[in-house]
């Protein structure tokens, strides 16, 4: 390995895992069948490790009564409870391909995804305090009033969804209950969803997730058994997860840190899956680990601090707790102090990936220090390699400069459902996954996360991240948020203009925030354009639209 660049590949003493997520699940029920497998703590569920493989079976062979083969794609479009999991493996033992609908989704993006990923059942919830699921899909498909519960679905919009699945107790107009397809399952027998799982091969797709999009239409990450199971083992490894741990997931489901870092991270150890409510609620969090004597806790920086902040912390014991993931975004230091003395989770780790790698590519191992925790999103995962190139000649840098993360390895995704142009354009013919990420590496093969190649500014000649600038910005009294983009210049090319959300009851000018900024950071970073608003353009995942905004902009400044 050359020291000098920025290159790195994961070591490991321990071996990929041959095995399809089916057979992953049987193996560890004849280990542990009395461990608790999972608990859903809003449906008051608490299945050991052989009921719960006796509940997936029931919905594979239910799914096999439906006329469901190989190949077939399967939608969830749901918040987490016990029907999502139990379709997860039970998907995955027959060899079809669970497509995760983001559940925020309405009916355009629902309508484009079931069309782009040719869903031929879809299962969904009713409703929840936010969303009417069941109107929806009464909205798209009006042809479910004239059809019976029992009857396919012949739709010209969406030719190839036959069924939806309603996880309720009663049957109505176009949808079939829970309750009466899971009775499906007495029309056929545990030995013919063996014979069909012993016919499946580990690099089959199992799973397609739609990216949010940021630039355009979601597109499909396709993920196989082999990518999905061998990341959660991964991840668990460096966490060092047991049999004995009982895994808060108060991430959702369609995601992959809910689905492979949450579920498959238990379900290769033994471990227990706990969801303590169908979407975040940092009180029913703080409510599960005092109850069920957690020990881990996964969740993104946002989440960790609402729970801190809960005004009833100090009621609950979290002294069970001890590792988890935090993952997402960057993690102020006094945050993370808090995490591992108020919440005594002293073995908190980082981790960085993206859909399309399964998703971890990095993680923080124990003991790492907090600056480096804080800093950087750790070092590379076992059986991956990391490159950092030069985004325009392609070539490996030195260690400690900017460039392009790559990663290749057994995680990298299949490709873009039904998108092979979009697949060609992320995944090179040496196999490297080019994941947009500005990165650097330190020379203990730390990587730290800059920015985006997309958003980077190149303004005459001068490379300018926008993260920089918008980490100074953020220094500022007045300043609550901030989003630094370019926007077109005859003279320079590029541009930097400024959305800067003031926090409440303060006002500032433009010339305030320049005249701030002289001196203390390069005058070619100085925004020229300043634009104060209340809210950023965001997709439904919350990521920021930067393309939206720089239309917006340009129209504006003309």
């Amino acid at each position: 390995m050359n020291p000098c660049i920025s290159y790195v590949n994961g070591i490991s003493e321990k071996p990929l895992l041959g095995l399809t997520i089916g057979q992953m699940l049987d193996q560890i029920t004849e280990k542990y069948p009395d461990n608790p497998a999972l608990i859903v703590h809003h449906q008051q569920i608490i299945w050991n490790y052989r009921q719960f493989h006796s509940k997936v079976m029931e919905v594979a062979r239910a799914l096999i009564a439906l006329g469901i083969k190989e190949g077939d794609r399967i939608g969830i479009w749901s918040l987490n409870n016990a029907q999502w999991t139990s379709l997860q493996f039970a998907t995955a033992k027959i060899g079809a391909i669970l497509v995760n609908i983001n559940p925020n989704y309405r009916t355009h993006e629902l309508k484009y995804a079931l069309k782009k990923a040719g869903v031929s059942i879809l299962f969904t919830q009713d409703k929840t305090k936010y969303m009417d699921y069941t109107g929806m899909l009464f909205e798209i498909l009006p042809v479910l009033k004239n059809t019976k519960s029992n009857d396919k679905i012949n739709s010209n919009d969406l030719p190839k969804l036959k069924k939806i699945i309603r996880f309720h107790k009663d049957n109505i107009s176009g949808m079939m209950s829970w309750n009466n397809f899971l009775k499906l399952s007495n029309n056929h027998t545990d030995d013919e969803v063996q014979k069909i799982q012993f016919g499946l091969d580990f690099d089959d797709p199992v799973n397609i997730q739609f990216t949010s999009g940021t630039t355009g239409f979601p597109k499909g990450a396709t993920l196989s058994h082999h990518n999905i199971l061998n990341n959660g083992y991964f991840v668990g490894e460096r966490m060092k997860i047991t049999q004995n741990d009982k895994v808060i997931i108060p991430v959702p489901l369609y995601h992959c840190f809910g689905m492979v870092i949450g579920n498959l991270g238990c379900v290769t150890h033994g471990a227990a899956m706990i969801y303590p409510s169908e979407m975040f609620d940092a009180d029913k969090i703080l409510q599960a680990v005092h109850k069920y004597k957690a020990t881990v806790l996964h969740g993104v920086p946002t989440m960790f601090i609402a729970e801190l902040n809960h005004p009833d912390f100090n009621k609950f014991d979290l002294t069970s707790l001890r590792t988890g993931i935090m993952a997402g975004a960057p993690c102020p230091i006094e945050i993370m102090k808090q995490v591992k003395t108020k919440m005594h989770i002293s073995g908190i780790q980082i981790a960085y990936g993206m859909t399309e790698t399964s998703p971890v590519s990095t993680q923080t191992k124990p003991g790492t220090p907090i600056e480096k925790q804080v800093a950087t999103v750790g070092q590379v995962h076992p059986h991956l390699e990391i490159k950092i190139i030069d985004p325009l000649s392609g070539e490996i840098i030195p260690i400690g400069q900017k460039g392009e993360l790559c990663t290749r390895g057994y995680s990298i995704m299949k490709k873009y459902w039904d998108d092979p142009g979009k697949t060609n354009e992320a995944i090179d013919t040496n196999g490297w996954m080019h994941s947009g990420d500005i990165a650097v590496m330190d020379k203990d093969f730390f990587i730290k996360i800059t920015g985006r190649i997309k958003d980077m500014i190149i303004r005459g000649g001068e490379n300018i991240y926008p993260r920089e600038i918008e980490e100074f910005l953020f220094t500022h009294p007045k300043i609550s948020d901030v989003q630094v983009i370019g926007v077109p210049d005859d003279k320079y090319g590029e541009e930097i203009m400024a959305w800067i959300k003031l926090k409440d009851d303060t006002e500032a000018t433009k010339e305030e925030i320049i005249n701030f900024c002289k001196g203390k950071i390069a005058h070619f970073k100085i925004p020229r354009y300043i634009k104060f608003v209340s809210d950023f353009p965001m997709t439904v995942t919350g990521k920021i639209r930067k393309v939206e905004m720089r239309e917006i902009s340009i129209r504006e400044l003309k």
